[in-house]
């Protein structure tokens, strides 16, 4: 088997070698076998991915059929074509020389029958190593459309060597020439380009080393900064290691204390369950095994028990979670000379120390939004400075149980929340106020929500001489008169308060609710003239 260049796609040796547009050959077969990666049916735009570079290459509309053949794919390999071709007449032999003439290997054998011949006779052999190369160099190529016609013009429309058929057929009126006439004109336009990329080549070999020195420098200074962080860090490790110890010794003071309220919450429901499972053991005795008259004499003993055991509140939840959080950006002071980061959020809320703050606490309008705030504590006392707890707020009427509100909880992320509500109903209403199931500091408490805030009708005045501008038909609700037929009041003259007030119910501050009621048309009428001047 010949050692010489080959396919690198089958390793095999040429057949029909193709040229890619990135000047990348293959034999036409192994071409067919790629997958195309354009749309399905669209074949001017089809593309193949060249596996030598990776490159996504455009196929012609004519397939793999149309790309350029590359005639010196078996030439290309240096050494490996040491190997000698085959005769091309007889096929048997070797191949010692070549014909000049019609460019054809023939071994000993034919090459005496060539000169014996007399068509032949005339044609110049030389030794096969005499010529360039052992490969396709100097043998004519033939027309692919025209087998028999050898490829002697070029179609300068078309850009390609043709035959001389093909210029009676397909490139008829098409301007061409011989090739040895354009050759000069086309290698020298191909020169110039290879001129222009050698320098291109040149370019990216200097930036290549330049790359390659920098890649170099980069190394040398990443050798000196290890050094600079190995000689830091041997200080710093003992402070680290220390500073380890004490987290970990925290980490396991939050874990007994979280432990132990998982206990006492466990003991609390391991009790509850007791009580429930001894009045449901006794309530389904009863009501099996009892009499009509039994049951009807402990019905009320039992409904009592099970009424109870049914509005004990309990959390459905852990009491506390597995959220042990480690805040890595956290200064925690200096360690044997260096400054150490990362402290643990050891901070666990306490209900019991949770207060509850707001001017609206225990007083609401109807349909009127207010709220108020609850402030997170942990068990020492101190603001808990974050936010994610489990706060659960109910509002309920107590005379209508089934008058309740859902209020809007909203987690302000530093251990604050504000809870805002509005009420449609007056009345007495009980709040509670739950964090992490149990009741906060203050919870339960009571709320009372007042009618729709009765907004002033009248004006504030000093009295109603000077409001109305010396008006004697205007009055004001405070009852004060002054002589000369004044109908309203004035300063220093009998039922004046002494101060200023609400001309339609004489309150006299400012910001307070109108307790008048309704005016008759009269008073009405002067009061609105009251207002109006």
């Amino acid at each position: 088997m010949s050692s010489g260049p080959r396919c690198p796609v089958c390793a095999e040796p040429w057949v029909s070698p193709r040229l890619l547009p990135c000047l990348h050959s293959l034999c036409a077969p192994c071409l067919r076998r790629l997958g195309p990666l354009g749309e399905p049916g669209r074949a001017a735009a089809r593309s193949v991915l060249c596996p030598v570079c990776d490159a996504e290459v455009a196929l012609p509309p004519g397939g793999v059929g149309h790309l350029t053949p590359d005639y010196l794919a078996p030439s290309r390999g240096g050494a490996a074509v040491a190997a000698a071709p085959g005769c091309d007449l007889c096929a048997d032999g070797a191949a010692a020389r070549r014909c000049l003439t019609c460019g054809a290997d023939l071994c000993l054998f034919c090459c005496q029958a060539h000169r014996r011949q007399k068509k032949t006779a005339s044609h110049a052999v030389t030794e096969l190593e005499n010529t360039k190369d052992c490969s396709q160099a100097g043998k004519p190529l033939f027309c692919p459309s025209h087998p028999t016609e050898e490829l002697r013009l070029f179609c300068e429309q078309c850009d390609q060597p043709v035959c001389r058929d093909c210029v009676v057929d397909r490139h008829r009126q098409h301007p061409y020439d011989f090739t040895g006439n354009v050759i000069h004109r086309h290698g020298d336009a191909l020169r110039e380009l290879l001129k222009s990329t050698q320098q291109h080549m040149g370019t990216v070999e200097d930036v290549l080393g330049q790359i390659n020195d920098m890649g170099s420098a980069v190394r040398s200074r990443a050798e000196a900064v290890a050094t600079e962080i190995c000689l830091f860090a041997s200080g710093y490790v003992k402070a680290i290691e220390e500073h380890r110890d004490r987290l970990l010794k925290q980490l396991e003071d939050l874990k007994v204390q979280k432990e132990n309220l998982l206990h006492l919450q466990k003991a609390q429901l391991q009790q509850l369950l007791l009580d429930m499972r001894t009045g449901v053991e006794f309530t389904e005795h009863l009501l099996t095994s009892g009499s009509d008259l039994e049951i009807l004499i402990t019905k009320g003993v039992v409904a009592s028990r099970l009424a109870k055991l049914n509005g004990v509140a309990y959390n459905t939840h852990p009491s506390v979670d597995d959220r042990i959080q480690f805040s890595p950006q956290e200064r925690a002071g200096q360690c044997c000379g260096y400054e150490v980061f990362g402290a643990i959020l050891n901070k666990v809320v306490d209900p019991a120390r949770c207060t509850l703050h707001g001017e609206d606490l225990h007083s609401a309008r109807q349909n009127h939004l207010t709220g108020f705030t609850l402030l997170c504590n942990d068990t020492m006392g101190e603001r808990m400075g974050r936010g994610g707890e489990a706060v659960r707020v109910t509002i309920t009427h107590k005379d209508k149980t089934d008058c309740a509100v859902k209020p809007t909880v909203c987690d302000n992320g530093d251990g604050t929340y504000h809870i805002s509500y509005s009420l449609e109903e007056p009345g007495l209403y009980a709040v509670c106020v739950y964090v992490k199931g149990q009741h906060v500091q203050g919870s339960p408490f009571t709320l009372m929500v007042k009618n729709k805030f009765r907004e002033h009708q009248g004006v504030f005045h000093c009295c109603t001489f000077c409001s109305s501008g010396g008006q004697k038909a205007a009055r004001c609700a405070c009852g004060g008169t002054m002589p000369g037929g004044y109908q309203g009041c004035g300063h220093g003259h009998k039922g004046h308060p002494g101060r200023p007030h609400w001309s339609c119910c004489g309150q006299v501050k400012e910001s307070s609710e109108c307790l008048g009621g309704p005016p008759s048309d009269t008073s009405q009428r002067s009061l609105l003239r009251t207002v109006a001047l």
